[in-house]
């Protein structure tokens, strides 16, 4: 913009980039400064006349009370951080919207953020949230090594884990029953007459996906049946390597005739190749996902409530926030078997 431009909009009053300020309240409605304050912060000691010209002034002005100076004073920001591992995972929108209601319960503004699955990314974004001091931290781990936040947390900056566990320092977390959970849903396929069964799971330094694949393993031994190499097969969920998991699975004289799934990324892939079978192959995948009672057969799941994490691990954070005692808790929510079918079909040999 030229500064002739520049010189003009000041003339003519233009106020973009230079907010009203309460002192510029106060020149309109002709009062003091402290009148003002008392106006905005709801303080008695301001007759009823006085009152109302300091609220036409406001709404005139367009002003806004400054929330972060007044809260500074305070010495809390009233914001929080979330960092999710994706934005666009389904998983998480019941995940980060629960976070949001305890945190707007408690008078606080929630600003959140995506690793992508990548721990330098999530490192830098949780610093980047703290430099920006927020109250606390809710953090879905993308890596193992969280040292670098002991500083943030020894200078106030409470922190809850959620979905997995920290790595490297002593913190609050809350989990699904991961273990349990997976060893439900091969326990039920099992029981169904399975025993050549096959785990499809998201990368083994997730601890998600490691306590998934221990589940599979503990119902499998459990039931005393032996698991042959390639029935297991864990990596990146990108559709290309999960339809080739599934193929090798599929294919040779003694295919699998069971499916067990470690998230719902990696069993929409799966119900995509198994579309293109003939024989009929059972599926039980953890996490449920949307419509997946609408096909056909609908899907057997182990569903967690991701509604209840993000809550849990939001009402710890404000405990915490509040000068809760006691050392870092680890609460573990239980996980739901949910039939439908896919997970009730008999083996056809």
């Amino acid at each position: 913009m030229p500064e002739t431009t520049r010189r003009a909009d000041r003339a003519n009053g233009s106020r973009y980039g230079n907010r009203p300020t309460m002192k510029d309240v106060a020149a309109r409605a002709g009062v003091g400064l402290k009148t003002v304050s008392r106006v905005v912060n709801g303080e008695p000691g301001v007759t009823p006349d006085t009152e109302r010209r300091v609220r036409e002034a406001i709404e005139a002005l367009g002003f806004r009370r400054n929330d972060s100076a007044r809260v500074l004073r305070k010495g809390r920001t009233a914001s929080i951080g979330l960092v999710l591992e994706d934005l666009a995972d389904p998983f998480y929108g019941p995940l980060s919207r629960a976070v949001e209601e305890v945190a707007r319960a408690h008078g606080a503004l929630l600003i959140n953020g995506s690793s992508a699955e990548d721990p330098e990314r999530e490192q830098e974004l949780a610093l980047a949230l703290c430099a920006r001091r927020v109250d606390g931290l809710v953090v879905i781990p993308a890596g193992d090594d969280h040292r670098y936040l002991e500083p943030e947390i020894r200078a106030g900056v409470a922190t809850v884990f959620v979905d997995r566990p920290a790595g490297g320092i002593d913190a609050d977390v809350v989990l699904s029953d991961n273990f349990g959970g997976a060893r439900d849903g091969v326990a039920h396929l099992i029981a169904h007459g399975h025993r050549r069964i096959g785990f499809i799971g998201d990368m083994p330094r997730i601890h998600t996906a490691a306590e998934r694949l221990r589940g599979y393993r503990a119902a499998m031994e459990d039931a005393g049946i032996p698991v042959a190499e390639g029935w297991m097969s864990l990596g990146a969920t990108d559709p290309e390597r999960v339809r080739r998991a599934t193929e090798e699975m599929l294919a040779g004289p003694d295919p699998v005739t069971a499916v067990f799934t470690g998230n719902n990324r990696v069993t929409v892939t799966v119900i995509r190749v198994l579309a293109e079978y003939d024989r009929p192959v059972a599926l039980v995948g953890f996490d449920d996902f949307e419509l997946a009672d609408l096909l056909q057969p609908g899907v057997t799941v182990v569903a967690q409530d991701a509604a209840a994490l993000g809550r849990t691990a939001a009402d710890r954070l404000f405990q915490l926030l509040d000068g809760a005692p006691g050392t870092p808790e680890r609460l573990e929510l239980p996980t739901r078997l949910i039939t439908r079918g896919s997970g009730e079909l008999r083996p056809a040999d």
